[in-house]
């Protein structure tokens, strides 16, 4: 199925190939994440939103999956790229419904937070310290559930139009690849996400709602600790989410040597000549 890429999407970034080299010397790919909650009448914080943050995990970029051995998943054909962090998530989680909530379309109903959609603003942050380097990415943040392709004569709902356009249209076909895009799905690049992590952090899909009040024993169904090698799992699927992070602004700060110390900031333009996305890169004092 065709990602509903763009006729002239953007060229690969000019700050991708260091960050995915900074990125590969982690042991561990943490990064903070950061969204935005309406704030409670209670609170009486005079700002209408508050910042919530949290540790998550890069996945790789979207329609780049990393190679793992152990994942039986079906892959799709490298067909496409993109210069968008990806991470897994629990729909059951405060920072989906916040992507909801504070997106242009302000949807926070639960049907709706249920499915595909989003678009609520966001910012990431790496610290690289072997390269004493900062990462920070500004933009929005789509979610990707199983309705991203219905099926069935299913009726697209608003939010799977909205990523498709949005997340599709920020994807780029891969050089010599032109013709092949109907290969690509992107319910089995989800199910592949699902593949690439452990039977354990499957297993996490099937835990207790996320930060409900412990009050006795949970059910059979909904355990901690589980494993899940079923790629269909229903439970784990139905909780299982792929969360997109399209950048508009990279920052890219070196304090590797104090004496050289520089702040580079890239900025996309989305307006520029010939309908094509382009970065301008700035060099900035730290």
């Amino acid at each position: 199925m065709s990602a509903t890429s763009r006729t002239h999407p953007s060229p690969p970034a000019p700050w991708r190939s260091l960050f995915l080299d900074h990125i590969s010397t982690l042991e561990s790919p943490e990064f903070v994440f950061a969204t935005l909650q309406h704030s409670s009448p209670a609170s009486k914080d005079p700002a209408p939103y508050v910042p919530r943050l949290r540790y998550c995990i890069y996945r790789g970029m979207w329609s780049n999956l990393p190679k793992n051995k152990h994942n039986t998943a079906e892959q799709n054909p490298r067909v496409y790229e993109s210069d968008m962090p990806t991470f897994t998530t629990d729909v059951r989680m405060e920072k989906v419904g916040q992507l909801f909530a504070s997106s242009a379309g302000k949807a926070g109903r639960e049907e709706q937070i249920k499915g595909s959609g989003g678009g609520g603003p966001c910012e990431a942050v790496w610290w690289i310290k072997d390269r004493g380097t900062q990462w920070r990415f500004k933009g929005t943040a789509f979610v990707i559930a199983r309705d991203i392709e219905g099926g069935d004569g299913q009726q697209e709902s608003s939010g799977v139009r909205t990523v498709k356009s949005e997340i599709g249209g920020s994807m780029r076909v891969v050089p010599g690849q032109e013709g092949k895009e109907e290969n690509w799905s992107w319910a089995r690049e989800l199910t592949a996400h699902f593949g690439n992590c452990s039977p354990g952090m499957r297993g996490t899909w099937r835990n207790p709602p996320p930060g409900t009040k412990v009050e006795g024993e949970p059910d059979q169904e909904h355990q901690l600790g589980q494993k899940v090698t079923d790629l269909n799992d229903p439970i784990a699927r139905e909780n299982f989410r792929v969360v997109v992070i399209r950048p508009d602004e990279v920052e890219q700060l070196d304090i590797s040597d104090p004496s050289t110390a520089r702040r580079f900031k890239y900025t996309l333009n989305e307006t520029a000549p010939g309908g094509k996305g382009e970065w301008t890169k700035e060099e900035l004092w730290p």
